[in-house]
């Protein structure tokens, strides 16, 4: 099974790297993997003493689905309000630091799961973070992007569903939205999903939906890491909270990664193998 992993070289044929080095590559589930050089990336010191894990997030293809998804695929600028699904999660918390610190949107209106979560979401570069699970998220949501000046001109949507369609009516006239994933529907069968019943939306306010997957742009992948580097020198980025790391055997990857279905992570998910 594909995965990417923070491994140490244990053996090397190659000049590009020795024993004892620390990179980062396709390992796949396996404590060992013989790989070739050019498959890899060095995993250097952060700044801060910050964990080689954030190669494997923030660093690493899930920021830089988060980064391209807002700056070319919507192409979002300091005059949008930017509304984030799955805030609280791997893509979504660095598309709110992205539109908040690094673009300057206007407004950044993230949506999570939990208050708890809400909280990090907005100490983290959010204006304002709303809990879908509250009673109250409809009019919540109505109130932060208020008719017609505070309606969302961009849109990045990690979840799909019931949240895409309700964000369809909260738009203003040409927004933009990103489609991303669709968490939402991934552990439903395909008779149960509903369909989008605000889908009229889109051609009443002229909304410009778009899909993308990161490799699109893997040309600019190292442009892009400079520009996190430099970032996280400058202190523009908070990677505090932003990775669940949990120690698990091989037998309990399966059980430890139905942390994305309930909720329970907040950031990258990550398995460090014992």
């Amino acid at each position: 099974m594909t995965a990417f992993g923070v491994a140490e070289v244990v053996e090397s044929n190659s000049s590009q790297y020795k024993k004892g080095d620390t990179v980062v590559g396709p390992t796949g589930w396996s404590e060992y993997a013989v790989l070739k050089a050019s498959s890899l990336q060095p995993a250097k010191d952060l700044p801060g003493g910050k964990s080689k894990t954030q190669y494997l997030g923030a660093l690493g293809m899930t920021g830089l689905t988060a980064y391209f998804g807002i700056t070319e695929v919507v192409s979002a600028t300091k005059d949008d309000i930017v509304v984030v699904s799955g805030a609280a999660g791997a893509t979504g918390s660095m598309v709110v630091q992205i539109a908040k610190k690094l673009i300057g949107c206007k407004k950044v209106v993230g949506i999570a799961g939990t208050d708890d979560k809400c909280r990090w979401v907005e100490e983290i570069g959010a204006d304002v973070c709303l809990n879908y699970k509250s009673s109250s998220f409809v009019e919540d949501l109505k109130k932060a992007t208020p008719s017609p000046d505070g309606f969302a001109n961009v849109y990045y949507d990690n979840v799909g569903g019931d949240i895409l369609d309700l964000m369809l009516t909260r738009m203003a006239k040409g927004g933009r939205i990103a489609a991303c994933g669709a968490i939402s529907a991934y552990n439903t069968a395909s008779e149960r999903t509903a369909g989008l019943k605000n889908w009229f939306e889109v051609v009443s306010m002229r909304l410009n939906i778009k899909g993308f997957i990161v490799l699109d742009f893997q040309s600019k992948f190292s442009k892009a890491l400079e520009t996190f580097q430099k970032a996280l020198a400058d202190g523009k980025l908070d990677l505090e909270g932003s990775e669940t790391v949990v120690r698990a055997s091989f037998e309990d990857v399966p059980k430890t990664w139905l942390k994305l279905f309930d909720g329970s992570n907040q950031g990258k998910l990550i398995t460090q193998i014992q």
